[in-house]
């Protein structure tokens, strides 16, 4: 990670691997919260492709990188449907489970229309357990400058990640720790970022990555870097609308940057303003035409 500002490498050609969950999120706004038993009537419904590494991956794309999700669909209606938007965005696919039908995760989300905040119930990976990726296949792929692992799907995490140490030069590691999974006892010590959340905590005794990034909602970013120098950045007080995929978005926009050659103040300074104008606009994808021009 060099020094200098993520706007002098803005035009840099860059290509960025997103490693981890695709789901299909079914996404209702809605002015009241249901209670037990209840049923209510949403002001709208959206519906997209989710998940880590799918969504940081369509904002990268959206940012002018060339981005690759790297996950597990499948061929089934429901993979139809979030590959499709995926694809409408830019992001390219490598699919672990192409020429299958398995049972791909629909979200369901609920968003609080006055507040922003967001509610998921989701299978995650859990419903399509087990797949992997070839070194074969990855080899295949435009060799990346940054690689992005969101914990989804352990064993391609792992294969993932061993391509990408094996490669010269060596693509920066990006780890998206929004939670323990305990892949992450496997992948941390060779990151060389760590974004987490504010409560992400890892087991004593786990080797921790060079870098870490951590995000404190509407609170200030935290950052060190490998050099062992900290700070944090300011996040912009913004009107709210809509705060579904705020993190994947900072975490597309970090990885953006970093493989653009900024330093990681530089960087988190772009992460935090790409997820400040996603928080800004309602539903899944409008706020991406306002990423575009901004």
């Amino acid at each position: 990670m060099s020094d200098a500002p993520a706007e002098a490498h803005q035009k840099l050609p860059v290509t960025c691997w997103f490693a981890g969950l695709a789901t299909l999120d079914v996404i209702h706004r809605s002015a009241v919260r249901p209670g037990p038993n209840q049923k209510v009537t949403a002001v709208r419904q959206d519906v997209s492709a989710g998940g880590p590494a799918a969504n940081a991956a369509v904002t990268a794309a959206t940012l002018g990188a060339r981005a690759l999700l790297i996950s597990a669909m499948g061929s089934g209606p429901v993979a139809s449907a979030a590959r499709g938007d995926l694809e409408r965005h830019g992001v390219e696919i490598l699919d672990a489970a192409e020429g299958r039908e398995i049972p791909l995760a629909v979200s369901a989300v609920m968003v609080d229309q006055e507040t922003g905040d967001r509610s998921v119930v989701s299978p995650d990976a859990a419903l399509a357990a087990g797949f992997d990726v070839t070194h074969a296949a990855l080899d295949a792929l435009p060799r990346p400058d940054v690689v992005l692992l969101d914990g989804h799907h352990p064993d391609l995490a792992r294969s993932v990640l061993a391509y990408a140490k094996s490669l010269e030069p060596r693509p920066l590691i990006v780890l998206d720790a929004g939670r323990w999974r305990p892949v992450f006892a496997d992948l941390l010590g060779s990151a060389d970022v760590t974004a987490r959340s504010a409560d992400f905590r890892a087991p004593d005794g786990v080797e921790q990555s060079r870098a870490v990034v951590a995000t404190h909602g509407p609170g200030p970013v935290t950052w060190c870097d490998k050099d062992g120098r900290r700070g944090s950045t300011d996040v912009p007080t913004v009107a709210v609308r809509d705060t579904l995929g705020a993190g994947d978005a900072f975490h597309g926009a970090l990885s953006v940057a970093l493989a653009r050659g900024a330093g990681l103040e530089a960087a988190v300074e772009e992460a935090v303003r790409v997820a400040t104008i996603r928080v800004q606009y309602v539903g899944p994808r409008s706020w991406l035409e306002h990423l575009s021009c901004a």
